[in-house]
């Protein structure tokens, strides 16, 4: 826990590093962060501990003597198999109340110092992101670091484009606790904006808006700050912060969800394209004929009367073109008009993909938190039958072979996790599986170290294996020519 500690302080060093934050703030967020990393310390617990106590044993002819009384290897391990199936139990709670109570205290302890220290999220001589907007300070002094000298200050517009800055010498920003806006009083500075012209040919003239002012006040609103309380609880629909009933209510809220607005723009785009409006065949009866007109109405006549039969008629014959039946301009007409609307539906298409990817990687989301925490608990006890028969084997206790052996293991099994974890976020596997693929590549393995620890057998010899399967290549020779 000492080492995941120190590395999310280096994970988090932005958000604590000049920005006058005292030293319980970071304490409390330090210690809200604890239940999160028994995610990765306690599968590395289980299994360095079992290495380090089976090896020990092993390494004082411990279990010689427990064999030589009648005692097993299961039997001594009975115990343990126990505990760690009772830590198991205790793990999924911890993992469904623990581990999202601390979550929301996280975020809303993080939310809050905005609104109790504004100036704590704005580091000096750096731009840092606050509500749509970058803002630059050269120095903040006062209580509470709510003056500031020199701004720069980037507004962003809905497409992440910088279309406003605002420069001031001084700025003061004003909370209180009984409101959830924040305001930044500019003195002495200048206003320069983009304007975003309706017409294309005013775009051509990049037209802008330019003042001065010597006060300048800015309105921002903190999102879901409602309490003073650093610790104020507030309803977070972040997958972390769930347990197993509201995920598996999500979940199916979400899927019907997926499912409805899916239906809803598939029906758009049919409808758009028309694939439900029927061929009105009075109409083209009126356009003016051509020489070969006749012809073709006779065949247009021939569809309609024989729809049961429509697909033994070729349609894509050479000699006929349906847009054939139209006049020259006519036709133009209607090729532009589809070019037109196969570009509109495909940018539409290609919009909505964007927004159905969020919304699935959240209902993915969802069922990869979920599946985790019961993988955790089964984690710890497949995790245990890996390090038990295997500290067995290996017979070396101490903190040098083992824990490197340990730490290789830990590093396979989480990084196999995490690879999985991505890859079912963005779709490519199934949530279930990214969830449980660690666990389930451990499980074969300590299946094998426990039917070899139990047989007495050391490690498996990939080289002797190896020799033994060349010698079976090679013919013996008969023993009679031998002695012979």
């Amino acid at each position: 826990m000492f080492i995941f500690i120190f590395q999310t302080i280096w994970l988090f060093i932005d958000d604590f590093a000049g920005k006058g934050l005292d030293i319980v703030i970071i304490g409390k967020f330090l210690l809200y962060l604890m239940p999160d990393l028994t995610e990765k310390v306690l599968p590395l617990t289980v299994l360095l501990s079992s290495i380090l106590t089976f090896g020990t044993f092993a390494e004082n002819y411990e279990f010689a003597a427990m064999k030589a009384s009648g005692i097993s290897l299961e039997r001594a391990m009975l115990s343990l198999i126990v505990f760690v199936s009772v830590l198991g139990i205790v793990t999924f709670f911890f993992a469904n109340s623990v581990i999202p109570a601390s979550q929301r205290k996280i975020y809303n302890l993080r939310k809050n110092i905005a609104q109790v220290k504004p100036a704590a999220i704005i580091a000096e001589g750096v731009f840092s992101d606050f509500e749509g907007m970058s803002i630059k300070v050269d120095e903040k002094s006062g209580e509470n670091d709510k003056f500031l000298k020199n701004v720069i200050i980037h507004k962003k517009t809905k497409l992440n484009i910088n279309s406003t800055v605002i420069k001031a010498k001084k700025g003061e920003l004003i909370s209180s606790k009984e409101s959830e806006i924040i305001q930044l009083v500019l003195t002495d500075g200048h206003y320069y904006e983009d304007v975003q012209a309706k017409k294309n040919n005013k775009k051509l003239k990049y037209p802008f808006a330019k003042a001065n002012f010597d006060t300048y006040t800015m309105n921002m609103e903190v999102p879901e700050l409602n309490n003073d309380d650093l610790e104020a609880d507030r309803d977070v629909s972040t997958d972390k912060m769930k347990n197993v009933s509201r995920l598996n209510k999500d979940i199916d809220s979400l899927k019907k969800d997926n499912f409805r607005i899916v239906k809803a723009f598939s029906k758009n785009i049919s409808h758009r394209m028309g694939v439900f409006s029927k061929v009105k065949l009075k109409k083209i009866k009126e356009i003016p004929k051509t020489p070969n007109e006749i012809e073709k109405e006779q065949f247009l006549n021939n569809i309609k009367d024989t729809t049961s039969t429509i697909t033994k008629i070729d349609i894509t014959a050479d000699d006929f073109n349906i847009v054939d039946l139209f006049n020259d301009r006519q036709q133009v007409q209607i090729l532009i008009s589809a070019k037109n609307n196969t570009n509109n539906i495909l940018n539409t298409i290609s919009g909505k993909k964007q927004e159905l990817e969020k919304r699935y990687k959240i209902y993915n989301l969802h069922i990869l938190s979920l599946h985790k925490k019961f993988a955790l608990a089964f984690s710890c006890i497949i995790l245990f039958f890996v390090g038990a028969p295997l500290g067995a084997i290996i017979r070396k206790g101490g903190l040098g072979l083992p824990m490197v052996i340990a730490i290789v293991l830990f590093l396979v099994y989480y990084f196999i996790g995490v690879f999985a974890g991505n890859y079912a976020k963005e779709g490519n596997i199934h949530p279930i599986l990214g969830a449980w693929l660690s666990t389930l590549i451990m499980l074969p393995l300590g299946v094998f170290l426990t039917r070899r620890a139990t047989a007495d057998k050391g490690m498996l010899n990939i080289g002797g294996i190896i020799i033994d399967f060349f010698k079976s290549l090679i013919p013996k020779k008969d023993k009679k020519l031998v002695s012979e």
